[in-house]
């Protein structure tokens, strides 16, 4: 269907965006020869950039200036339809503004922020628990078939080269990595047991310990550092399009429910993630033999927290390296 035009509106975060792609990934399947785009906010674009699903991103600042430029933007491409897998009023709003008369996104009960849907033509309930699954019902809505989950990924060749110049400049051969962020700290595990965990796992894996983080994380980099010992790990700094290449070429990744832990999984890495007030069945790994950990008496709550959650607390090392050693053994 040439005509068709879409505009796909999920702004962030990273793990967000991750598994919005395999629904995009779909709808391109149904409509090869239709004109897909993706409003992304520009801190995320990197992810996105060259994707071969995609048209075209267009790029959202945080500045008034630039939602009403963007929006006006919008306006212009004339889209048949809009597709909000973000479900808050900024997301809506650019999708309302598109003008695109048909405009899709989860109902009342499942948006972020349930006035939102008001701008939407059509509300959709979603099947299944996981939010891959959940994204995929906007686009099944539109006629597309449920697929085998699929990644569609570009990693720049300039940022797979500096960050190669950065590992090697710490002498880093074959690598495992450990991020200790997540946006929230009640999402997070503690930064010293990371430490420990890296100490048990170099030595019966022989591998360097990688760790990664995000803005103003760096604080939990140097206590993970500090708890290792020696070897200590090293520390890379890397922003989203070198994060990539780093997660891609990891032979394990350990991490709570945070964007590099799906990132790594949609790119095949064999991951071991830590969850607490997050359930796995909605937020959890997705690769074949990849291990979520949390324990039975964690409550789900979605509460942003400032400190580590009693969930996560009652997570231990020996835990940890059990659902290494597990996950490791299925490795081919």
């Amino acid at each position: 269907m040439s005509e068709s035009r879409f505009l796909i509106v999920k702004l962030g975060s990273l793990g967000d965006l991750v598994f919005t792609l395999p629904a995009v990934a779909v709808l391109r399947e149904a409509y090869p020869e239709a004109r897909i785009e993706w409003v992304v906010e520009r801190h995320w674009y990197p992810l996105l950039e060259r994707n071969p699903v995609l048209d075209d991103v267009v790029i959202l600042d945080r500045s008034a200036g630039s939602f009403a430029f963007v929006a006006w933007r919008l306006r212009t491409a004339r889209y048949t339809c809009a597709i909000d897998f973000q479900g808050l009023y900024k997301s809506a709003a650019l999708a309302r503004f598109s003008g695109a008369p048909e405009r899709i996104g989860l109902s009342a009960r499942f948006a972020r922020e349930s006035a939102a849907t008001l701008a939407y033509t059509r509300r959709i309930t979603p099947a299944g628990k996981h939010m891959i699954e959940q994204n995929f019902s906007l686009v099944t809505a539109l006629g597309a078939r449920n697929s085998p989950i699929r990644f569609p990924l570009h990693v720049r060749p300039e940022a797979e080269a500096r960050l190669g110049e950065k590992l090697a400049a710490q002498g880093v051969g074959e690598y495992f990595v450990l991020s200790p962020g997540g946006g929230w700290r009640s999402k997070c595990w503690p930064a010293e047991r990371y430490g420990v965990l890296h100490r048990e796992v170099a030595r019966r894996t022989g591998w360097r310990g990688v760790v990664s983080y995000g803005p103003g994380e760096g604080d939990l980099a140097e206590t993970v550092r500090q708890a290792a010992g020696e070897p200590a790990p090293a520390i890379v700094d890397a922003d989203v399009a070198q994060l990539m290449p780093l997660l891609r070429g990891a032979r394990l990744v350990v991490a709570g429910d945070s964007g590099p832990l799906h990132l790594a999984s949609a790119f095949g890495t064999p991951v071991v993630g830590l969850y607490g007030p997050t359930p796995p069945e909605r937020n959890g790994p997705f690769g074949a033999g990849d291990i979520a950990v949390r324990n039975a008496s964690a409550e789900t709550t979605f509460r942003r927290g400032g400190d580590y959650s009693p969930a996560m607390l009652s997570i231990t090392v020996e835990q940890v390296l059990d659902a290494v050693e597990r996950r490791l053994e299925t490795v081919v």
